[in-house]
């Protein structure tokens, strides 16, 4: 059994320990609503769009469209969107392991890392995408704003029309509540056909016509989607880590109940065993 001092110092490492896990619980709850707050107010604006976009796209031919141009290369890119920190339970463990699925599909996939910790691990193999344009803007949760995932987005489109890749897939963690999150695989491009949302025949004047309506619309709900994406992945973050630090903080408690119950007995015994010493010397000096 150890000694007093060293359940003593367990005691302490331990209530330390449980004072950080709080702390971070704490900083995560109140980053967590506002986080929850964007994504809940962007998913109808991106449903809606989505809605116009595949009404209108309904009755044009789109397969002449660049970004609905399916190609027979196996030439895919993923873009694995992670946090940057850990301490989020599973969160970023789901994503890679997603990822990897894919590279062992596949090994000719490439990966753009959204996040420091995906890229830790990516970046070590030959899967990791390499494009200057694109390196400065990976640490995205930095400086997470619509104008640099526009950026980001826009450099995805050129590649894709370059012919660099023939599908480009979004992987990431989709906010359901504070204690849930699921990890989604959206295409990104190729733009599948959708059936229309609306089944409106009614006659409407396009001003202008419907092809550069849907021209300007097609840009715009890419850069929607993908920061849709990051949004959601943002607030699973915070919710992934609110929970994990609240069970960190919970058996941190249960351990120092623990502790605290070996020191009383440890010291308990100790005092016993003196009492007794004192006795038997007493009994020994009267005999």
């Amino acid at each position: 059994m150890p000694n007093l001092k060293e359940i003593r110092n367990r005691i302490a490492s331990v209530g330390s320990t449980m004072q950080i896990t709080s702390a971070m619980k704490m900083v995560s709850a109140a980053k967590l609503k506002r986080a929850q707050d964007a994504i809940t107010q962007m998913r109808p604006y991106s449903v809606k769009l989505q809605e116009i976009l595949g009404n209108l796209s309904s009755s044009l031919d789109m397969s002449e469209n660049v970004f609905s141009e399916q190609r027979s290369e196996n030439k895919t890119l993923i873009i694995g969107i992670t946090s940057n920190r850990g301490l989020c339970g599973g969160f970023n463990n789901n994503v890679i392991k997603k990822v990897n699925q894919h590279i062992g599909q596949n090994p000719d996939v490439k990966v753009l890392c959204l996040g420091k910790k995906i890229k830790d691990i990516i970046k070590k193999t030959p899967n990791y995408f390499i494009n200057e344009n694109l390196q400065p803007l990976e640490d995205i949760f930095s400086n997470l704003s619509f104008e640099n995932v526009g950026l980001i987005a826009t450099e995805i489109m050129n590649c894709f029309t370059q012919k660099e890749f023939s599908k480009v897939i979004i992987i990431y963690n989709r906010f359901v509540n504070a204690a849930t999150q699921t990890v989604e695989e959206e295409q990104f491009l190729p733009i599948v056909a959708n059936t229309p949302v609306s089944t409106n025949t009614g006659d409407y004047i396009f001003e202008p016509n419907k092809e550069e309506i849907v021209g300007d619309l097609i840009p715009k709900s890419l850069k929607i989607q993908l920061f849709k994406s990051i949004l959601d992945s943002h607030a699973a973050e915070h919710g992934a880590r609110m929970t994990a630090m609240h069970k960190a903080t919970d058996n941190a408690n249960e351990l120092q109940k623990g502790l605290k119950l070996s020191y009383n007995k440890a010291r308990q015994a100790a005092i016993t065993n003196e009492i007794l010493e004192i006795v038997g010397g007493a009994e020994a000096l009267n005999s």
